[in-house]
């Protein structure tokens, strides 16, 4: 036995300037941070700490490095780092326009991976948006301009969300999003962010490497047929939504892929051979190991997860739309 087994984690509460000081229709209990907003709650970061069973008190990246393939899978991009990053976001306030490298970009900088992402709208107010992607025919040099001029979230494509809706951000799509909505964010294990662009606010910005990182045309936008329980798959990952009522079981099929679970409805229990059993409510993570391969999530009443995993080679992009589906990538 390698000693793995079903990993409950401590979320890491990161604040930002837009964040919110109200987590509560996620969180019950959440830092205050001195009424500093919280943006984020990364629930499967590298600093992320483990919870339960003898690994508690490690951190995800720790543990990472002591079972490699066991933990991660086989097609996990590095064997010794958990490949995905899930978060919850709680913006009040507008992000900066930012922008993520592509693979291609972060090795040139040193990095292991880029930065593709995806957001399911979990909730959201009236009007709340996001900023995809550079209007049609917008240009690098365009957008240096604007940033310049102050101008540049008036180049975005700025649409308007609603619950249950998945979007797909893939690497190089210059991007913002707006206050009134929560969001799960599923990404490839990066934090490189490169600001063009924030409103005045006194942070560092990175134009030159932004404006690098940027492609003028990209396969972000509404993922088409985003119904559960496949949100979206993608090169980079697959991202599903499940709902597990009184008395009902759902089995957690392994394979070559470490399992990620993020309970964003009730609560429920995760039951695997040999191992103690692991409870896990909304707002909570759990990783299931690659090498786990008999887990199951029972209810205490009724239970809903989002799971992401890294897919085998071969996954092609998703279809997209920035408006409708006469605007499809496929």
């Amino acid at each position: 036995m390698s000693g793995l087994y079903p990993l409950l984690l401590k979320p890491f509460f990161s604040p930002r300037p837009w964040g919110s000081r109200d987590l509560s229709p996620i969180y019950t209990v959440f830092p205050n941070k001195d009424g500093e907003p919280i943006g984020e709650s990364w629930l499967t970061g590298d600093q992320c700490a483990v919870a339960n069973g003898t690994l508690a008190g490690k951190t995800l990246d720790e543990v990472a490095k002591q079972f490699g393939r066991e933990l991660v899978g086989d097609t996990a991009p590095q064997a010794d780092r958990y490949p995905l990053l899930m978060k919850f976001l709680f913006p009040t306030d507008t992000l900066s326009v930012q922008v993520h490298p592509d693979d291609e970009g972060a090795r040139k900088l040193g990095q292991p991976v880029g930065k593709t992402e995806c957001w399911y709208v979990l909730d959201a107010k009236p009007g709340a948006q996001i900023g995809l992607g550079l209007k049609p025919g917008t240009t690098r040099e365009e957008l240096k301009r604007g940033i310049e001029q102050n101008t540049a979230e008036n180049l975005l494509n700025w649409i308007e969300v609603r619950a249950g809706e998945m979007y797909y951000v893939d690497a190089g799509t210059v991007h913002a999003i707006a206050g009134g909505s929560i969001l799960v964010e599923t990404q490839q294990n990066s934090d490189t962010t490169f600001r063009l662009y924030d409103y005045g606010r006194p942070r560092e910005l990175h134009v030159e490497q932004g404006l690098e990182a940027t492609k003028e045309t990209t396969r972000a936008g509404k993922v088409l047929d985003a119904k559960a329980p496949v949100l979206v798959a993608s090169p980079f990952f697959v991202v599903e939504k499940f709902k597990v009522g009184k008395g009902q079981t759902f089995t957690l099929q392994g394979g070559s892929a470490a399992q990620a679970i993020v309970a964003i409805a009730g609560g429920g229990v995760i039951e695997s051979e040999s191992n103690p059993s692991v409870a896990f409510a909304r707002g909570e993570a759990v990783v299931i190991p690659a090498s786990v391969k008999d887990a199951r999530v029972r209810p205490q009443w009724e239970v809903e997860f989002i799971r992401s995993t890294v897919p085998a080679a071969g996954v092609p992009a998703p279809k997209t739309a920035l408006v409708s589906s006469s605007e499809a990538r496929v």
